[in-house]
């Protein structure tokens, strides 16, 4: 005669606490992964584009903020982009920030916080502007163009 011996439950409950246990290391690393990343915290603060002159909106920036410029036009002879950084509160020209007469790109760090507005002077071109405020660490990833 055939002994029947009663079902063993011990294996099934040693393999739901194993795969508890395991979710639980796995959910401890992804959590520790994710923390221990480097947070982006560069953020966007304005985004101004034409095609013609302009005095852009006013913006607010903490230091370091970059601005980050794009030109580009059809009649490469004849086109050109002029920067200014000006006061906003008091219209006081701060300074040329960039004036070029070819395509490009580039960015400019700065090191003051205040109230701005850009003087957009443009000719034959398309360009844009974007503020990106940084956090110091990111600020100290920028390096002027031909230093490395």
């Amino acid at each position: 005669m055939r002994q029947v011996h009663p079902p063993d439950y011990s294996q099934g409950l040693f393999r739901q606490r194993a795969i508890a246990v395991i979710a639980r290391i796995l959910l401890t690393v992804i959590l520790l992964a994710v923390a221990a990343a480097p947070a982006s915290a560069k953020t966007r603060v304005a985004e101004f584009k034409g095609t013609d002159n302009k005095t852009t909106a006013i913006f607010r920036v903490e230091s370091p903020w970059v601005l980050d410029w794009r030109l580009d036009g059809d009649f490469e002879q004849m086109l050109g982009l002029e920067i200014t950084l000006v006061e906003a509160k008091t219209g006081k020209h701060v300074g040329r920030v960039l004036y070029t007469k070819r395509r490009g790109n580039g960015v400019k760090l700065f090191h003051t916080a205040g109230l701005y507005q850009l003087r957009v002077s443009s000719t034959l071109a398309r360009w844009t502007v974007k503020i990106d405020q940084l956090t110091r660490e990111e600020a100290e990833l920028y390096s002027p163009k031909g230093s490395n």
